[in-house]
């Protein structure tokens, strides 16, 4: 089965009140954990790379391991760029075989950020790719993105309806509450639901995106600790405000800090309950099974997208 791109994945999510889940994806374990829970729980999938993974472990390396996993699994599968930050790395992805990307303007003024994704969607669009754009900047770290606290903005409702029209861009990825990494609240969680309503209602019927949305699982962050970790007090969104995100246009959901804890705490506990242990396989097997069992927790627990293919 070939790549598909989003589109149909969404008018169905939408359709249906729930969420696809984009997993950030740097290396063969992870993939097959992550294909193999979306296997079994029979849910559309997304695997999205961003620019640190591909200098990490390849282009070419990735589309293989991505090959073998739509050959292995036979399950529908869009690949999508996270936070391409200008045209060209957008461009070589589109060239280099993925069906979607994802333009990140946000950290420019309005216009540019216009004109480099209506620059993208013009070309990704004449070879069947599809766009994702953001408006509205998420604080947090991850990879080459760094966005301070002060320096985050909510997103605009009619600047959004205007960007939209403007750009032509598929899903747009909006900026409500939510942040990149590991400590996404200093007090009560809160996301601004409000905000999204009136965004969904100016936008009926599109695909809106959370980034920053993953929910920092304590058991994972509990074994990071126990084992030499040092993740006091972080902090992430819960998983009744996703699903309830899920029913007012939130389309995608992308989901990265919740896999590098699950195969941080994996590891982290192998070696030190088998500290004679030199064999890579050996503590990347659980570690494999430990991102599977936490996708499809997600897929049941904050996407609601099982048995929707």
């Amino acid at each position: 089965m070939p790549l598909i791109t989003s589109k149909e994945m969404f008018a169905k999510a939408y359709e249906g009140q729930y969420a696809v889940g984009a997993f950030n994806v740097n290396n063969m374990e992870i993939i097959q954990g992550i294909v193999e829970a979306a296997k079994e729980e029979q849910a559309p999938l997304i695997l999205q790379v961003s620019a640190g993974a591909r200098k990490y472990a390849n282009h070419t390396y990735l589309i293989k391991l991505v090959e073998a996993a739509l050959e292995d699994s036979g399950l529908p599968i869009c690949l999508h760029l996270d936070h391409g930050e200008d045209f060209e790395i957008c461009k070589s992805c589109v060239d280099g075989g993925f069906s979607s990307v994802m333009v990140d303007g946000s950290k420019l003024p309005f216009e540019e950020n216009i004109a480099l994704t209506k620059k993208v969607v013009d070309y990704a669009h004449a070879r069947g790719v599809v766009v994702e754009g953001e408006l509205g900047r998420l604080a947090g770290v991850e990879d080459a993105v760094n966005v301070s606290a002060k320096d985050a903005t909510y997103t605009d409702p009619d600047q959004a309806v205007e960007f939209v029209e403007r750009t032509g861009v598929d899903s747009l990825a909006i900026a409500i509450g939510t942040s990149h990494g590991a400590y996404k609240f200093k007090g009560e969680p809160e996301l601004d639901f409000e905000r999204l309503a009136k965004i969904t209602r100016m936008l009926p019927g599109y695909p809106l995106v959370l980034h920053g949305a993953s929910t920092v699982l304590p058991e994972f962050v509990r074994k990071c600790n126990d084992f030499g970790g040092q993740l006091k007090g972080a902090q992430g969104v819960p998983e009744a405000m996703l699903l309830e995100a899920g029913k007012l246009g939130v389309c995608k959901i992308n989901i990265d800090t919740d896999l590098r804890l699950a195969m941080t705490a994996s590891i982290r506990e192998h070696l030190a309950t088998h500290p004679g242990d030199f064999d890579p396989r050996q503590y990347l097997k659980p570690a494999r099974e430990a991102i599977k069992n936490m996708v499809k927790h997600k897929i049941r627990n904050v996407l609601n997208c099982s048995n929707r293919l």
